[in-house]
């Protein structure tokens, strides 16, 4: 194998890393954005609940004199 073919190959395998460590990551972006999207939606669901809370508690009332 001359030197030209070696770096060839040297050059596929360093292809075929990076085009696997290219995958894991786009992979991985992909699952942060699910669980980006299910925690958007459940701080939207907690806001409404609060937002009812709120709504349907008693005004503050001044604490009482001693």
């Amino acid at each position: 194998m001359g030197p030209l073919e070696a770096r060839v190959d040297e050059l596929e395998a360093l292809y075929a890393h990076q085009e696997r460590t290219v995958q894991e990551l786009s992979d991985l972006v992909a699952g942060q954005w699910a669980r980006i999207d299910a925690l958007t939606r459940e701080v939207l669901r907690l806001r409404e609940d609060v937002q009812g809370l709120s709504q349907r508690t008693a005004p503050d009332r001044p604490p009482p004199h001693y």
